[in-house]
């Protein structure tokens, strides 16, 4: 699905899709130093270092109560999306943007589609989906803040200059549907 979206795009010669021109500098429009100080700590909520163990843990936490399927959910939430991100890199083998120095260091030069977008927005879909299932009432302000979350994540991708609008769009979509394709 995401390689069939990166070519429905339509890459240029330089390897950027039609939906990034005129998009990719905006983080170099916008630079700040408070900003790139702000970006760089948020960008860590979409990252493997924080959600992992932060998954088992509500995965724990959910299974000392009795709810193990919800348990498992959110782990196989996280999980798979992380490996179907890592798996779709190497398929597509997109650069990452290269238009300006990124602000951040990254583990690999591929970028499509952006893990931490593909992260931040399984575990918050995951867990608003088990959170409304066990307290309804939660509904009305929780969504609100994980989504919050997840556009802030990925804008500090974007914003970092480590990866294209499209890398993360096509992210947070491959997620939602991954999690939502999981629901038990």
């Amino acid at each position: 699905m995401l390689a069939a979206t990166s070519t429905w795009l339509r890459a240029d010669e330089s390897g950027r899709l039609f939906f990034d021109r005129g998009r990719t500098d905006s983080g170099k429009r916008l630079a700040q130093p408070w900003l790139d100080g702000f970006f760089l700590g948020l960008t860590w909520l979409g990252s493997l270092v924080i959600l992992l163990p932060l998954a088992v843990a509500a995965g724990a936490m959910l299974w000392r109560r009795g709810h193990r399927g919800e348990a498992r959910f959110i782990v196989v939430a996280l999980v798979g999306a992380s490996l179907l991100a890592r798996l779709a890199k190497d398929l597509t083998l997109r650069p990452r943007p290269d238009l300006f120095a990124a602000l951040t260091s990254v583990g690999s030069p591929l970028s499509f589609p952006s893990a931490h977008a593909v992260q931040a927005t399984a575990v918050a879909a995951a867990l608003w989906l088990v959170a409304i299932r066990l307290k309804p009432d939660c509904r009305q302000w929780l969504l609100p803040v994980l989504l919050a979350v997840v556009v802030l994540v990925d804008c500090s991708r974007i914003y970092l200059q480590v990866h294209y609008p499209s890398d993360v769009l096509a992210g947070t979509l491959a997620a939602a549907c991954w999690v939502f394709g999981c629901v038990p």
